[in-house]
């Protein structure tokens, strides 16, 4: 059974076989496999690539060593754009089931389609101390490839003890003579290999057991305020930044507005098709869990997760009879 293949519409709204919104590693994946299933599908994001155009030297994405984050979006947009899959640059605001078609409601436009695949990914999480606001964007920053040049020559911190957080650190350390990095436990949670680097980088000062608890300056960052969770003791470090990467959520009041289930994260909980708890609406990456499957947000498994939504959204396609032109 063929489906109808459709070009980008010359005015806002449309109708589709199947929308993806989200724009990352998963939705771009998830597009190309409808794409090359021959059904009729369009992207809706904020932005094209997703999280990985923020990251900086990737290097456990198979076949392609030592990628910087934004080329490597740059490739999955060109891959997915030679099928002249559309690419719409708007917000959804809203998911409704109507019938037998799903009305996605973004930029102030309405869209139609049969089938939705989620793929949203997740939002940085923040400190939520006093000063991070206020200082956003003059020296609070949650992006370190966008940010670290910024920093040359000046003393920075970097709050977190994950993969991104040493990520972070590795980067500015390029730029910056001293990185002070922040971990409230007693040991990083990364792999190994970044926290080797760490250890032989001499401009790396960890900081662990340690809380930021107050960012300040005059007119930008000029210092960060530390406890010791063990003594309860501060103490003040002279920064000109503060890079936060302590993680990131889901935009989970989304998911409970559009009456996916969720787990007690916000996660939307996914089977092991990455069907969720609406029938027609599939989703995948970063913004999923469930007891399906293990939570390990990288590259390259939200990318399987978007082709593998990609396949059970064109079998319940399929199932519900789609029509050629």
């Amino acid at each position: 059974m063929k489906f109808r293949l459709g070009l980008t519409p010359q005015t806002p709204g449309g109708e589709y076989d199947a929308i993806v919104v989200g724009g990352g590693p998963a939705g771009l994946s998830a597009a190309l496999y409808l794409a090359r299933f021959g059904v009729r599908t369009a992207i809706i994001t904020e932005k094209v690539g997703g999280a990985i155009t923020e990251a900086g030297v990737i290097d456990d994405y198979l076949g392609i060593p030592n990628i910087m984050g934004p080329e490597l979006a740059r490739r999955f947009e060109e891959h997915v754009r030679k099928y002249s899959v559309p690419i719409i640059l708007a917000r959804v605001d809203d998911i409704r089931r109507e019938g037998s078609t799903f009305k996605v409601s973004a930029g102030g436009a309405t869209y139609v389609c049969k089938a939705v695949i989620i793929a949203v990914g997740s939002r940085r999480r923040e400190l939520g101390v006093p000063g991070e606001r206020e200082f956003k964007g003059r020296g609070v920053s949650y992006c370190a490839p966008c940010d670290a040049p910024l920093f040359k020559g000046r003393k920075v911190a970097v709050v977190g003890g994950g993969n991104a957080a040493l990520q972070a650190a590795l980067l500015l350390a390029i730029y910056s003579p001293t990185v002070y990095l922040i971990h409230r436990r007693g040991e990083f949670r990364a792999f190994k290999a970044y926290v080797d680097l760490i250890k032989r980088n001499e401009r790396i000062v960890p900081i662990l057991n340690a809380v930021v608890t107050e960012i300040g300056g005059e007119r930008s960052v000029e210092w960060v305020k530390v406890r010791d969770v063990r003594t309860g003791e501060e103490r003040v470090l002279s920064v000109s930044g503060v890079v936060i990467e302590v993680g990131s959520e889901p935009p989970k009041e989304f998911f409970t507005k559009i009456g996916l289930k969720t787990d007690e994260k916000g996660y939307v909980v996914v089977g092991p098709g990455q069907e969720t708890s609406v029938e027609g609406i599939y989703a995948a990456g970063d913004c999923t869990a469930g007891p399906h499957k293990k939570k390990f947000d990288q590259v390259i498994t939200a990318a399987a997760e978007g082709a593998v939504a990609a396949l059970s959204a064109y079998e319940y396609l399929l199932r519900k009879g789609a029509t050629a032109n």
